[in-house]
């Protein structure tokens, strides 16, 4: 059919399925504002007796969305379809002249400013969020995420990870949940369960290990919304946010549209990294997000036949960072090659004690500590995700 040839659809129907019959259903439907679905229809697939829709919206009908998957429900079943998943992209209303008109640049501007962090409300069912950053990759940032939220975990807290590390998740593998997929309930995401953690990563969306994320920063940038504001979280006292790399589109989203209550940046002992660990304090500075700690990775190699420590990086770049811009120094981490068969493993280290485990303790510690000094915000109730 003509008008579905400009879609990107996917039919692998069951048997018993009547594909033309679907097809005429979704041509003809009309939606309550008037508007026929099919000139609304961005992406379908097909698979077996499911359903999945992309559609788009203008804002002013979001309350009638669910009518809208009501009645496609409806009308979908006698032809052999039992689920429905209706994904929403919404459009933007714009009204721009064709010449943008006149602005007197001394006068005040009347443009709406970016929110401000102290603006965006909190969660209604996580207390406390923390980013971890670096500023570049290859520091031990997702090792050290894992671990840091497995000591919390031990400390007594209800503890998240969600791994905004769209190019390069790894929190899948060090947590030991890789290709398990989560399950999707009235249009949002149930988080993974990994050793009493609630885990979230787009890994756990993209299928194979192979599989690369070559989006543009919108849309990555969109992910990462879409895995905080449409996934069912539970009850948190902490969720960690495990970065990207870099100071990019993701870090300013995430500062201007979610609730951070403070950052925690890994850096290694080496003058590169610290040069990119400051990069990533200027930006969490600007942005209004309190700096919780540095944490120095790989500071130290110990010789697993002798036991020999050696400074291999460099020695005191994350103390100098640390009283260059008044922030604490969280601690010091070695590097051990237990710490990465335990990660490839899926066995952190803090779960199996081995010998960083009370480093990696004695970090956690010191972030509740430093938790407790920064405001609170007033938590939104009625504020629904």
């Amino acid at each position: 059919m003509s008008w579905l040839s400009s879609l990107k659809s996917v039919f692998s129907p069951a048997q018993g399925v009547n594909e033309e019959d679907i097809q005429h259903v979704l041509q003809h439907y009309a939606l309550p504002s008037g508007a026929l679905l099919k000139d609304r229809m961005v992406e379908i697939q097909l698979t077996e007796r499911r359903m999945q829709l992309t559609i788009n919206t203008q804002p002013e009908e979001s309350k009638i969305l669910q009518q809208i998957h009501d009645e496609l429900v409806a009308l979908l079943l006698p032809h052999g379809v039992e689920e429905l998943n209706l994904h929403i992209v919404q459009q933007k209303r714009t009204s721009k002249p064709p010449v943008p008109p006149t602005v007197d640049a001394s006068a005040g501007s009347s443009r709406k400013a970016v929110p401000q962090q102290a603006e965006i409300a909190s969660h209604p069912r996580i207390q406390d969020i923390i980013v971890v950053a670096s500023g570049k990759g290859g520091v031990g940032k997702s090792t050290t995420t894992v671990n840091l939220a497995l000591a919390l975990q031990k400390l007594g807290k209800k503890v998240g990870v969600l791994d905004a590390d769209i190019y390069g998740p790894s929190i899948p593998t060090m947590l030991g949940n890789a290709g398990q997929t989560p399950l999707i309930e009235n249009e949002h995401f149930v988080p993974l369960e990994a050793h009493g953690l609630a885990i979230l990563s787009i890994g756990h969306l993209i299928g194979a290990h192979n599989t690369p994320v070559a989006w543009r920063g919108p849309k990555a940038t969109g992910a990462l919304m879409q895995l905080f504001n449409q996934t069912l979280w539970p009850d948190l006292d902490i969720l960690l946010i495990d970065l990207p790399p870099g100071t990019g589109d993701i870090q300013l989203t995430l500062a201007q549209r979610i609730p951070v209550t403070g950052a925690v940046i890994v850096t290694t002992p080496q003058n590169v990294a610290l040069l990119d660990a400051v990069k990533g304090i200027e930006l969490f500075n600007r942005v209004s997000i309190p700096i919780l700690g540095v944490i120095e990775n790989m500071s130290t190699h110990v010789c697993s036949h002798c036991g020999t420590e050696e400074h291999i990086f460099g020695q005191g770049g994350g103390d100098e960072l640390s009283a260059q811009y008044n922030i604490p120094l969280l601690g010091h981490l070695p590097l051990l090659a237990s710490i990465r068969q335990q990660a490839d493993l899926g066995q952190p280290s803090v779960l199996v004690q081995d010998q960083a485990h009370d480093r990696y303790l004695d970090i956690a510690e010191k972030t509740l500590k430093q938790l407790k000094q920064v405001p609170q915000r007033v938590r939104d109730q009625n504020r629904i995700f």
